[in-house]
């Protein structure tokens, strides 16, 4: 009954999605009422709500009649895991990725912009969510029914039943993922819009800031949950899912800046940065989705990757034709080489030059076989050469960039951040030699870390309050994040060992002592722990208990590392193995240095990136010119308002009418 009720609910929703589609080409054809074309988005929304519900019960009660939650579900899964359960497996969560298209589609629907602009981004939107629903619907059904019914299930992969942050990782990601469909969606409406599409960059930078905030939190929970259930002790290995997600966040990353600036050529640079931000979503979408890649956080085995490779290829020629009819392009002049403009769009270049190099590497393995008849690896080596330089230098302009807004006196401002810069490098480089990437790191950090305070003290100054908060958080938490990544690869200290009972394993300052293991059973599988006596520097001692769990359901065996955390660094010990006699095991034991410092810049940065989607959406909501008329200046991320003494009459952030930039501001 519930599978064909669930299977009802895609056949309708796809139903919906196709009408959406239609009703909202008519409005912009034929300038009809946008009333239908709100309902039928509704109705979309409705029909991918109901969809995940009947899923969600049918994992709740147990209903192995579906083979979905006979290969996924469980009776010994706790409540929160069997909610989680949803997207634990590639035909549930193609139903949580349409509940959050859905979502998207519904809420754009209901905005009240230029008619002729708004029609064709939903005509594209809920394409999109057509492609989806079909996907789901034809090839990827989670209500298909099972023969016999079996009696219980092997619950979802035992990775996913480790952490809490499963039931927030995937939302977030998703969210982050599916909400740069607006500016995509934007983008490819301008140039069809006419004069209506100079309003997109305007409209869309909201969308895009609230995608860009929920995508970094993502990657961080993602990078947590990496660290706290894998038992490596590292928390970012370059993996192509891995890779997948940062794609997208580095060309948001680059939208939202150089979204801000004056520079040449800007109004081409955004609608390319928009489009290919979504594009490189579906390619992700691809990678993960298809079983092409190897991976610990991909769906493997599926009947996807053709139907999925070919929507990639159909953006790509759609959006080169779409975007190829841009007529309305500005002459503008040159900026300065020394000025804020300029070093904003370096910084863009920068990004999109890392998003290359890291998509690169993501793919050259997928082509050389194919090209070269052996699959070759590609390891961290080559991005640690490659992309992590390219990221010292954005992270230094991300200093430079703010000094540059008063020319007067910008030089002058970059004094004290540079010498504290140069003074870490000295003094980190005289009693520690932690090698030239993370003395970079370190200078660079220290340089936007002190930049940033000048910046707020001068603000505070000036004005009473701070203006653009976001950007100083945002900034200072990219900042913090790689003073973490520096410090712990470039101090962190690891051994690993086989002890039997009594014996010691020591690193570094920290030692650990092997009392005894324990054998158990419960929870659907069997548990195997290591008691140690950990002690560390100063002679503190404490036991801890790392351990194996074995889960027969899948024949898979977990480790569940023992984590102590400390203000300035990270006890991390891991069991590997155990002998058959319980009287040795090997065990891994790693010191992470500054590692807890990646955790809070993850979330000052994921703060900044809120506080400026709230704030550039009402600045949205205020009264605007007509199309194609001069729009008020507001308060972008990282930027401020105008200030007379620096910009004169025109605006930060606020330009002539048709080139589409004034508005809400992204991360600057």
């Amino acid at each position: 009954m519930l599978g064909d009720l669930g299977t009802a609910s895609l056949a309708i929703g796809l139903a919906c999605a196709t009408l959406t589609a239609l009703l909202w080409l008519r409005v912009a054809l034929l300038g009809a009422p946008a009333r239908p074309a709100r309902l039928a988005a509704a109705a979309t929304l409705a029909a991918a709500g109901t969809a995940c519900a009947l899923l969600e019960v049918a994992l709740l009660r147990h209903d192995f009649s579906i083979r979905f939650v006979a290969e996924n579900g469980g009776r010994h899964v706790p409540l929160y895991y069997t909610v989680t359960s949803l997207w634990s497996a590639l035909d549930g969560s193609l139903l949580l990725w349409l509940l959050v298209l859905g979502g998207f589609t519904a809420l754009l629907a209901r905005q009240r912009y230029p008619a002729r602009l708004h029609a064709y981004a939903m005509v594209v939107v809920s394409a999109v969510t057509m492609f989806f629903f079909a996907l789901s619907r034809f090839a990827a059904n989670p209500f298909r029914a099972v023969d016999p019914v079996p009696t219980d299930g092997p619950g979802p992969n035992p990775l996913l039943l480790q952490h809490p942050a499963m039931g927030v990782h995937p939302p977030l990601l998703y969210a982050g993922y599916l909400g740069l469909v607006v500016p995509f969606a934007l983008a490819l409406a301008a140039p069809l819009a006419g004069p209506q599409g100079r309003a997109w960059l305007r409209l869309a930078r909201p969308w895009a800031l609230a995608a860009w905030a929920a995508l970094t939190a993502g990657i961080g929970l993602g990078a947590w949950w990496s660290y706290a259930v894998l038992g490596w002790g590292g928390y970012w290995a370059w993996d192509p899912v891995e890779n997948a997600s940062l794609l997208p966040w580095l060309t948001a990353t680059a939208f939202l800046h150089t979204a801000l600036g004056r520079a040449t050529g800007r109004a081409a640079w955004n609608t390319t940065l928009a489009v290919a931000s979504f594009i490189l979503v579906l390619l992700g979408t691809f990678l993960t989705r298809s079983g092409a890649v190897t991976s610990v956080h991909a769906f493997t085995d599926s009947p996807l990757g053709p139907m999925l490779l070919g929507l990639v290829l159909l953006a790509v020629v759609v959006s080169t034709v779409a975007t190829g009819r841009r007529t309305d392009r500005p002459t503008r002049h040159g900026a300065p080489a020394l000025s804020r403009p300029t070093a904003v769009l370096v910084n863009g270049v920068l990004l999109v030059t890392i998003a290359a190099v890291v998509l690169v590497g993501t793919i050259f393995p997928l082509l050389s076989a194919p090209l070269g008849g052996v699959r070759t690896s590609v390891g961290p080596a080559y991005y640690q050469r490659t992309a992590v330089p390219l990221a010292v230098v954005v992270l230094l302009l991300a200093g430079v960039t703010p000094a540059l807004r008063d020319r007067t006196r910008g030089l002058r401002r970059l004094a004290v951040p540079g010498a504290a810069a140069l003074a870490t490098v000295a003094l980190v480089g005289l009693f520690s030699r932690p090698g030239l990437p993370a003395l970079a790191a370190f200078g660079a950090a220290t340089f936007v870390l002190v930049g940033q305070a000048g910046q707020l003290v001068d603000r505070l100054r000036a004005r009473g309050r701070v203006v653009g908060l976001a950007g100083l958080v945002a900034h200072a938490g990219i900042a913090l994040v790689a003073v973490g990544v520096a410090g712990s690869s470039a101090y962190g200290r690891d051994t690993e060992r086989t002890v039997r009972t009594g014996e010691t394993l020591r690193v570094a300052d920290v030692r650990v002592q092997l009392l005894g293991v324990d054998r158990g059973a419960g929870g659907g599988g069997m548990t195997v722990r290591a008691r140690l006596r950990l002690t560390e520097a100063g002679g503190a001692e404490r036991t801890i208990t790392p351990a194996l769990r074995y889960h027969p359901a899948r024949d898979m065996a977990v480790t569940v590392p023992a984590i102590g955390t400390g203000p300035l660094r990270d006890t991390y010990v891991t069991l590997i193995a155990v002998a058959e006699d319980s009287g040795s095991a090997t065990i891994r034991i790693a010191v992470n240095p500054l590692v807890g410092l990646l955790w809070a810049g993850g979330a000052l940065t994921t703060a900044g990136g809120v506080v400026a989607a709230v704030g550039a959406a009402r600045s949205r909501r205020r009264p605007t010119a007509q199309a194609g008329g001069r729009q008020p200046s507001t308060v972008a991320v990282g930027a401020e308002s105008a200030d007379s003494r620096v910009a004169g009459p025109r605006a930060v952030g606020a330009e002539p009418a048709g080139s589409g930039a004034a508005g809400p501001g992204g991360v600057g």
